[in-house]
């Protein structure tokens, strides 16, 4: 290790400082920058030349002078310090605790940017998470060392149901083991009442101590925000890899990521991509969606819900376009179901689970699991056909099928979407309610169900 420090900053644009290059310098590398007054500030390298390195501060650079601004090179990545006494601690963004309890005893330091796994390592996800909730449970399955993010907008209760996963989320029945998982709760650029909302919950239902939580609120540092879903997931990496737990990794809001990240490209004067975002917006979130997984020399996992609020309920908007092109799936929540007082407002038809047929069915679920969830999304799909042919011709114009599904519909959204906030069913309920609800169509529209479930189950 050579702490090398230089005396002097070339420039100073607003986070930014550009000083000269420490020949052994290298790129993401942590570096301490102090004022005349000897107050240390830390930064990372964030872009070298043979000459020069930019510097991205951790917060403000006011009280920085050109003259007499001392860097110091400390050639090392940034680094999260882990043990098992993170569970149960509150850290800020860089990583660092704010409860009150000081640092946790361990010596050991893992890089937050993680190692990638080899390909060859990683176990393929086949195994049931039951997180409570019909819509997720029933249609669009949760699977362990998934990456399942949650579309949704502002206003819409997307901390609720993220709170409700929390607390309910276990291992399939399948399972010899059906404890509860380990959390790792990263909030990036939320207000103070969304922060104490989660911690509150999750104090009171009793999971704090199960939990591992990075606050970087919407008044600190933006780039903050950058680093904390790194140290979160770091954390994950070694509770998963080395503890062998089963881990859930919940991080909102990645729009307030993503926007960090357009600033911070801005001030570096970068080329725009769409809607000025970064031309790396893609590879920056794949750095971070694909740390969820298995690998087979461990019995733990990370599975991974990141949550974000879609600007204007758009769905091509680049943030979830390009979240949904790398993640396996989306859980998108609908404003018109809210507005309709159905919680949780799950939409029915553009949310999917692209694992989900590898980890339902005999052994895993029920084995007419498939085949109910296939009926629901057919079902369903036809009902929006009909409302919005209602909306023209009038519901009186219909058949008597057609208006069977109208009241299929209706039921499908208040008795199997609809559930309380504290409700946890489990899947053989969720599938029970399914039948139920599949009940108001006639036998022969049950299409993609087979004979012998039709038999046993209608």
């Amino acid at each position: 290790m050579r702490d090398i420090e230089y005396k002097g900053l070339s420039r100073i644009e607003g986070s930014i400082v550009i000083t000269s290059r420490s020949r052994y310098a290298g790129y993401n590398e942590v570096v301490a920058v102090y004022d005349r007054d000897n107050n240390k500030r830390l930064g990372r390298i964030i872009d070298l030349s043979d000459d020069w390195a930019a510097i991205q501060i951790f917060g403000s650079s006011t009280g920085l002078s050109a003259e007499d601004s001392r860097v110091e090179f400390l050639e090392k990545p940034m680094e999260l310090r882990v043990g098992t006494g993170l569970l149960g601690r509150v850290f800020n963004g860089l990583g660092e605790p704010i409860d009150g309890y000081g640092n946790i005893f361990s010596s050991k330091t893992y890089d937050i940017n993680g190692l990638p796994i080899n390909p060859f390592a990683r176990a393929y996800p086949r195994d049931f998470i039951q997180t409570g909730i019909s819509s997720i449970d029933g249609m669009n399955t949760l699977i362990r060392g998934q990456k399942l993010p949650i579309f949704s907008g502002n206003g819409l209760p997307h901390n609720r149901l993220a709170a409700q996963i929390v607390r309910q989320a276990r291992l399939g029945p399948h399972e010899k083991n059906t404890e509860q998982f380990v959390i790792v709760f990263c909030a990036m650029g939320v207000n103070n009442d969304a922060a104490r909302f989660f911690l509150d919950d999750f104090e009171q239902s009793g999971v704090l101590s199960n939990v591992v939580v990075f606050l970087s609120l919407a008044d600190s540092p933006s780039l903050e925000r950058l680093i904390a879903p790194r140290c979160a997931l770091t954390a994950a990496e070694y509770l998963a890899y080395e503890k062998n737990k089963h881990v859930l990794v919940v991080m909102t809001d990645m729009t307030n990521y993503c926007e960090t990240l357009r600033e911070v490209s801005a001030v570096r004067a970068e080329v725009p991509g769409r809607k000025g975002y970064p031309c790396y917006l893609y590879s920056d979130l794949a750095s971070l969606y694909e740390r969820a997984g298995k690998i087979k020399t461990s019995g733990g996992s990370i599975t991974q819900i990141p949550i974000l609020t879609m600007p204007n309920d758009d769905i091509s908007h680049p943030i979830p376009d390009l979240s949904g092109y790398i993640t396996e799936g989306q859980i998108v929540l609908d404003r018109e179901l809210y507005e309709r007082g159905i919680y949780p407002p799950v939409a029915g038809l553009p949310s999917l689970s692209r694992l989900m047929k590898d980890g339902i069915g005999s052994g895993m679920t029920r084995e007419d699991h498939k085949e109910v969830s296939a009926q629901l999304f057919a079902s369903y799909a036809k009902v929006k056909q009909l409302r919005n042919l209602t909306s023209i011709i009038g519901e009186e114009e219909l058949s008597a099928t057609d208006k069977q599904y109208l009241k299929f519909g209706e039921k499908f959204e208040q008795t199997f979407l609809t559930q309380g906030e504290y409700e946890n069913r489990t899947i053989e309920q969720t599938l029970n309610l399914g039948w139920k609800t599949l009940q108001e169509l006639p036998k022969p529209e049950l299409l993609r169900i087979s004979s012998k479930f039709i038999e046993k189950h209608y």
